[in-house]
């Protein structure tokens, strides 16, 4: 597996594509530094996109990913090598390839501009580790969907599909939840909601860790009551290590079962 991680990996970063990813968050991380000398804006800044295209970007690359190199895997599977060692090793070749141009994009800019002297280094921390959990979390989805349609546009379709579902329909379904049903107690509900989503998850944690929940309303205060202790970001920290474990079980499961 780790020759295949090491290949894909290395196929990757070749890529035209990962240096325009990584140059990137080079130029936007260099610019958010110059408008502003507020770090905290900066990384609520950096929050609104990492938010959104680091789930389209992982969920993209990784369906583009598997349909173009379909037959190198085909050619693997003749050899005497385990099919889950091909498809873990190319999703985590994928997934850490992104990771890498994310952080190495975003983390040079605030190196160079001495966030280590700053109190906002763990901000910065916390959104580059939320950045990968996403990277990770939405390339593992979108190796699921490759996997279950042989077709390359109902692949991409429903991934695209997922991605929109995921960062834009959900959110507008949950928030309906709760107008509709303000009468009764929503605590519950709204953190057992909030964990079904990985991006909403992430984008909480950031808020809460900048301490701007209250602009969340009511249920700022209630996710702040919960996500705010050490117990709640032991427990949301989990639920998205569960968000890569799962999905991830699910490509070692399709890949020893799918007939190629």
């Amino acid at each position: 597996m780790l020759k295949i991680l090491k290949y894909s990996f290395y196929d990757l970063m070749r890529s035209r594509w990962s240096y325009v990813y990584f140059f990137f968050y080079l130029l936007l991380g260099i610019v958010l530094l110059f408008l502003n000398n507020n770090l905290s804006k900066a990384v609520i800044t950096l929050m609104n996109v990492i938010i959104t295209l680091v789930p389209l970007i992982g969920t993209i690359f990784g369906v583009m990913y598997y349909y173009n190199s379909k037959e190198f895997t085909e050619l693997l599977l003749a050899q005497p090598i385990k099919r889950t060692s091909i498809f873990i090793g190319q999703y985590l070749g994928v997934a850490l390839s992104l990771s890498m141009s994310l952080i190495l994009g975003l983390g040079l800019p605030f190196v160079f501009y001495g966030i280590f002297m700053s109190s906002a280094i763990w901000d910065f921390t916390l959104l580059l580790v939320t950045g990968t959990f996403l990277t990770l979390i939405f390339t593992a989805l979108a190796f699921n969907i490759a996997l279950s349609n042989e077709n390359k546009i109902k692949g991409f379709g429903y991934a695209i599909l997922l991605w929109l579902f995921l960062a834009v329909i959900y959110d507008g379904i949950f928030l309906m939840s709760l107008v509709f049903f303000e009468d009764y107690p929503l605590d519950k509900f709204s953190l057992i909601g909030t964990m079904f989503n990985p991006i909403d998850l992430s984008r909480i944690l950031i808020l809460l860790k900048l301490d701007i929940s209250a602009l969340l309303g009511y249920t700022g205060a209630v996710f702040k009551q919960f996500f705010g202790t050490n117990l709640g970001f032991i427990i949301s920290t989990t639920v998205l290590s569960l968000w890569v474990i799962i999905p991830t079980y699910f490509i070692k499961r399709k890949a020893e079962r799918k007939d190629f």
